[in-house]
């Protein structure tokens, strides 16, 4: 067996049909990336009849001084359950990269290690955990398993079973919210490369990435097709008729409720008739706004960007406009998107949650919000520095230069 440098299409036909496959292991992440001024290999291990027999995208910049790092997004693409081809294709990558002055390759595979219980959130580990010792066993040292978003990729991350989604079964908040977004009058819709600005504009405080990022991000994968740009905007004229319509049914409850104190005036018909004013009034200043919005422009409040890969629609960030929580727009969004794909897809990946179940995390808000829509949460096998040169990769270590290159900026938990 020997490494090689896969074609594009040699590539794309392994990686694409590969049980780990991800829309990270792509020639078209592979093009997001060079525009961040990484270079790529895609690499392939081969038996004496061509076979590959694993492979992965690397991306590599500059780390230190003359020398350079690796990641292997959600890669290799290897069977890990079969130590002798880790070995094999682990000590090809040692002597290759070696010679091209690489110090470590990061690697994340996409392996499900464990199925997250989500009403005791206890942790029921698979065959696949035992990888860990596979990895372990062959150089490969294991980082901190991170609890949050430390690491490049997340741990944990909340997955839809398309096929087995029952929009009944979501739990009352959830379902309440999704109404409010369909009473205001959201609507979604999919947009071209033209709306990426606004897009930007409501994600742009939770990542410290800039607008050109999402517009490279769009013409990579714009290439094959796999990618889609979705707004939610406010239709005013189904808020207004919605509004209306609720306004004229409660006032008619309000006048019943106020007959009926005229001869019962109890506890119970005074709380009733104050709940019912309340509500009226509710929908009092909902007409007004709806009607003040009529003549608007178009006002965009919600967004995603989502990846279409095999048989997973993957959201890569969603965001919305703070000024419109009241209209539940993220619900909207996310109830959305799951009723756009699940007839043409198995998945829907609405990406990363924390390990930490607790109340008083930073993001329980966002574990909270995903939780909602009754995903399913596995834990990953989590982050490994496949060590090439380990007296460089010490000196990178004890200097704080792996530290500074590799702790990420959480993102904000702005999802509730």
């Amino acid at each position: 067996m020997h490494l090689k440098d896969l074609t594009i299409d040699e590539f794309t036909s392994f990686a694409s049909t590969h049980p780990l496959s991800s829309y990270y292991q792509t020639f078209n992440y592979a093009l997001l990336k060079a525009e961040s001024n990484y270079e790529y290999d895609l690499i392939g291990m081969v038996d004496h009849n061509n076979n590959i027999l694993a492979a992965s995208l690397i991306l590599f910049k500059p780390i230190g001084i003359m020398c350079k790092y690796g990641y292997a997004p959600r890669g290799f693409l290897i069977d890990y359950n079969n130590e002798y081809l880790v070995s094999t294709f682990t000590d090809l990558l040692k002597k290759h990269y070696y010679e091209k002055s690489v110090i470590f390759i990061k690697v994340n595979p996409n392996i499900k290690i464990g199925k997250i219980d989500t009403n005791s959130f206890a942790t029921t580990y698979n065959e696949n955990a035992n990888i860990r010792y596979t990895l372990e066993n062959n150089s490969y040292k294991k980082l901190k398993d991170n609890l949050y978003f430390e690491a490049q990729l997340p741990r944990f991350n909340a997955i839809i079973d398309l096929k087995k989604y029952n929009s009944e079964e979501l739990n009352k908040n959830t379902k309440n919210k999704i109404k409010k977004g369909i009473r205001k009058g959201l609507v979604l819709k999919k947009y071209s490369k033209e709306y990426l600005d606004i897009f930007y504009n409501l994600i742009k405080n939770k990542k410290d990435t800039n607008e050109f990022y999402y517009r490279d991000y769009f013409t990579s994968f714009s290439k094959n097709d796999s990618i889609d740009l979705f707004l939610v905007s406010v239709n005013y004229y189904d808020y207004l008729q919605n509004s209306q319509y609720l306004y004229d049914i409660e006032q008619e409850k309000n006048t019943r409720l106020n007959e009926k104190l005229i001869y019962k005036n109890s506890e119970k018909a005074i709380n009733s008739k104050m709940s019912s004013d309340k509500t009226l009034l509710t929908y009092k200043n909902d007409i007004v706004e709806a009607t003040n919005g009529m003549n608007k422009e178009d006002i965009y409040i919600a967004g995603a960007l989502v990846i279409r890969h095999n048989d997973t629609a993957s959201i890569v960030l969603s965001g919305y406009d703070i000024n419109y929580k009241r209209f539940a727009p993220n619900y909207f969004l996310h109830y959305s998107l799951i009723e756009y794909y699940k007839n043409d897809f198995n998945y829907l990946d609405l990406n990363g949650v924390v390990g930490d179940f607790t109340n008083n995390n930073p993001y329980s808000g966002l574990n909270r919000f995903k939780l909602g829509f009754n995903p399913d949460i596995y834990e990953y096998i989590g982050e490994y520095d496949l060590i090439i040169e380990p007296k460089s990769y010490e000196i990178l270590l004890n200097n704080g230069i792996l530290s500074k290159t590799f702790n990420k900026k959480d993102i904000k938990n702005t999802q509730n």
